[in-house]
């Protein structure tokens, strides 16, 4: 019924989950805190399913007017989450966002929801995993993603507690290998499209 597919909600879900990493961003999370302020939950949880939201509806919009086909923007995209994958699997820096203090005020929306969670590496991922799933199960994987963001920042001091940061790298480890599994499932599927 409207395209609604629980396989690919749970694939799309599972993507976001590991690209977002909020799990893994704990130990920011609770540095935010004690640098700057108690990070609001419910307006960081908000805002960042806002933006991506909007970059799902609009962001096609976006590249057309700037002359880029959503198909070359997968097959690019994938490249990119190939690299951020490897970063969370071998605990490398290839590269990630910084950002600067913030004032207490400002700390849900930023560095929190843009860019920690609704970063370049999330927006890329929304348009890319558009490409391939049905855009209603991408509006749903979004939204559950904004749930789980909301819980962890409302429970982030008992989790972090709870759990150990070995346990943190495995949890980065294993997302990061569905991470590049979905990149390279995305490039063989739009990369062969653009070469063609």
């Amino acid at each position: 019924m409207f395209g609604i597919d629980f396989n690919e909600i749970l694939s799309v879900s599972l993507i976001l989950f590991a690209i977002i990493d909020i799990v893994g961003s704990l130990p920011v999370l609770i540095n935010i805190d004690k640098e700057v302020g108690r990070i609001e939950p419910f307006r960081a949880s908000f805002v960042s399913t806002l933006i991506m939201v909007l970059f799902l509806f609009a962001g096609e919009t976006i590249l057309n007017i700037i002359g880029i086909d959503l198909k070359s923007f997968a097959a690019a995209g994938s490249i990119v989450l190939f690299f951020i994958a490897l970063e969370m699997i071998l605990g490398v820096k290839l590269f990630r966002e910084r950002n600067g203090k913030q004032s207490a005020k400002a700390t849900a929306v930023v560095p929190v929801a843009f860019p920690l969670i609704a970063g370049a590496g999330t927006l890329t991922t929304i348009l890319t995993i558009k490409a391939d799933y049905h855009i209603i199960n991408v509006f749903i994987g979004i939204l559950i993603n904004g749930g789980i963001i909301h819980m962890v920042l409302l429970f982030k001091d008992f989790l972090a507690r709870k759990i150990s940061p070995s346990g943190l790298i495995i949890i980065r480890r294993v997302f990061g290998i569905i991470l590049l599994s979905a990149a390279i499932k995305i490039f063989k599927t739009f990369a062969l499209e653009v070469s063609g």
